[in-house]
């Protein structure tokens, strides 16, 4: 990646504005990245999620390698062709995944044996292996293969093993960016380290030292305490260049996004969104809304009157209700719509408030939101 693919607008304290170019557009920082694990965003069309303001999307490495697999997928026009999303694609490197079936992994210096979630069969990825398929793949942003641990602090006991970790995650990074092929491709290092200041900071100096496009923070959002995570980005952060997206994996809640941004963090994934939605659980900016509750059963308000999406537009509470209770699909697909433009509109407001006076109190108001 060239010095201009990610350029820093301003700065407000730690928090920065910025933009990310890739192959299939820009990225407009900090931004939110809707989780679509098999190549969509369940129950959302590209179009939809599109117009509910998202840039990028993620999808899933791991799986979509187990189904239909990278050489159907690249036959098809790679993600892009494939899915009909023709911005920027983010993948992961699986290994976040196979630490969640970690009771059926093995890990080992040549990769990690796994039982494949579909069929049970043994499966071996390596380093070499997650670039190869995320090449075939297509996407814009690759992400290494790390080993992810849970972020075990010091005091548990558990510094060998997540020390371990970390030095293999470095091994295996530099494997991955020794074999890499495509120009076209941005890759992304990993920092590990637990909940550990002192090996966090080793990992950021270690993995800036490998050098890559861009740092993503793995291995949090798994226990810790959000005032520890602030620590560990922090920690993090002073090893890594000012001049590279920073990306903090699989979190989080909205006050978890705007602390991470007055860190310092570009680049956020998660599935809480449309998970929540799926159950009935919608972001408003009056705070949660259980609408399953038997106090909206009547209840003729739109979910969110400040919100500017479709569902809001036309639909009422005791609709959403009605449709969720009774396992209508288009009330998961509404509340997906709703929680999705909440979030997005979130990172645009954070965008906005960046370049004015408002950054504090936006900080305030979704930190209340979630409390």
């Amino acid at each position: 990646m060239s010095d201009s693919a990610f350029e820093i607008e301003l700065r407000n304290g730690r928090a920065r504005r910025g933009l990310l170019h890739t192959a299939h557009g820009d990225v407009a920082t900090p931004a939110f990245m809707p989780v679509a694990t098999y190549g969509a965003v369940r129950g959302v069309t590209p179009d939809e999620v599109g117009l509910a303001g998202a840039q990028m999307l993620l999808a899933n490495t791991l799986h979509l390698h187990e189904a239909p697999g990278e050489e159907v997928i690249a036959q098809l026009g790679g993600l892009h062709g494939f899915t009909g999303w023709q911005g920027p694609w983010l993948t992961d490197s699986g290994g976040f995944q196979i630490w969640s079936l970690s009771a059926r992994a093995r890990v080992e210096e040549e990769g990690v044996t796994f039982a494949s979630p579909r069929d049970g069969s043994r499966r071996l990825l390596t380093p070499e292996r997650a670039v190869e398929v995320q090449e075939a793949l297509g996407s814009d942003i690759a992400m290494v293969l790390d080993e992810c641990v849970a972020p075990e602090s010091a005091e548990g006991g558990n510094t060998v093993r997540v020390r371990d970790a970390m030095e293999r995650s470095l091994r295996w990074a530099e494997r991955a960016r020794a074999v890499r092929k495509r120009a076209d491709q941005l890759q992304f290092g990993i920092v590990q380290g637990g909940a550990s200041e002192e090996l966090r900071r080793s990992s950021a100096r270690s993995t800036h030292g490998i050098g890559f496009d861009g740092y993503a923070h793995g291995g949090l959002g798994l226990g810790e305490e959000a005032e520890r995570r602030g620590d560990l980005l922090d920690a993090a952060h002073a090893e890594l260049p000012e001049r590279a997206p920073r990306y903090l994996m699989g979190i989080g809640r909205p006050s978890d996004l705007v602390k991470a941004v007055d860190a310092g963090v570009d680049l956020f994934d998660c599935v809480i969104p449309t998970r929540h939605a799926r159950h009935g659980v919608l972001f408003t900016s009056q705070g949660l809304l259980r609408l399953r509750n038997a106090r909206f059963r009547d209840d003729p308000d739109p979910p969110d009157p400040h919100c500017d999406c479709p569902t809001c537009a036309k639909f009422s509470r005791a609709y959403l209700r009605h449709l969720l209770r009774g396992n209508e699909t288009l009330g998961a697909r509404l509340a997906s719509l709703h929680n999705l433009r909440f979030y997005l509109r979130l990172m645009e407001r954070m965008r906005e408030a960046l370049a004015g006076s408002g950054w504090r109190a936006l900080v305030d108001e979704i930190e209340a939101l979630d409390a």
